[in-house]
């Protein structure tokens, strides 16, 4: 599962950009009791708090783009990174810049079209807190073509695979950083696109202590359900929502690798 630990090639950052912040902040706030916290200077840019932790970050959506999550990876050199990845066939959307002296960052895009970013530590090595009721807890990405897909970020960091058949039928691998136990080291998976035409992308999950209450919150406060909720066999009860803007995360109660 995901830890404050942060190895290279985990998740360690999550943000959301949205074309009304205020109202975001709203909703995941009634939905996962987050508060939001603007950074001076920023533009907007701010901080999700869960009891005072730093659990995501809200920024105005970019002219011309859809209202998405975007995850971060972990990395040891960020330039280096980004190089790799257009060797691999990924593209780099925004070059690697300086955060002040929180980290550096870049923002890529891998050859199926998935989005994601990457973070160098400075100061900041990533959230404050993953893994417990209303934070981060794993991360799934859905592509049209699972070898491809592990082979390119597994050239980034380093991953490792295990494949996992939650049902007869169900393809689904789960990934875990290049170092320490494998299972203990964990944080998401991947798996095919839900539908035809769909593309690319990665989706947090949030730990749930109540997922169709959470569900309930949700739409109440103006979110859609895109799935579920339901229980899936051996991985726990689930649910996909999307927020007001449409940006996609799911919900799930118990550990994604029980």
């Amino acid at each position: 599962m995901i830890t404050t630990d942060f190895p290279v090639g985990s998740p360690c950052w999550i943000d959301l950009g949205t074309p009304d912040i205020p109202a975001t902040a709203a909703f995941y706030g009634a939905v996962l009791g987050w508060t939001f916290q603007e950074v001076p200077e920023t533009g907007g840019y701010g901080f999700l708090l869960l009891d005072g932790k730093r659990v995501g970050a809200l920024g105005h959506l970019d002219s011309g783009a859809r209202s998405a999550w975007t995850t971060y990876f972990l990395t040891a050199d960020a330039d280096a990174t980004a190089k790799a990845a257009e060797q691999a066939g990924g593209a780099v959307r925004v070059p690697p810049m300086d955060v002040m002296q929180e980290g550096r960052f870049a923002a890529l895009t891998d050859p199926q079209g998935a989005e994601f970013a990457i973070w160098q530590a400075g100061s900041t090595k990533g959230l404050d807190a993953v893994s417990v009721d209303d934070a981060l807890c794993w991360a799934e990405l859905h592509t049209t073509d699972l070898d491809a897909g592990f082979g390119f970020y597994q050239r980034l960091f380093s991953w490792r695979v295990e494949n996992f058949e939650p049902s007869p039928g169900m393809s689904y691998r789960v990934i875990s950083a290049s170092q320490g136990d494998q299972d203990e080291t964990s944080f998401g998976g991947i798996a095919p696109t839900m539908a035809p035409g769909q593309p690319a992308a990665w989706t947090p999950y949030f730990a749930a202590s109540d997922v169709d209450g959470t569900v309930a919150k949700a739409t109440a406060a103006g979110g859609s359900v895109l799935m579920g909720p339901e229980d899936v066999t051996n991985v726990g009860r689930i649910a996909w929502l999307a927020d007001p803007n449409g940006a996609p995360f799911a919900l799930i109660k118990g550990e994604p690798r029980q």
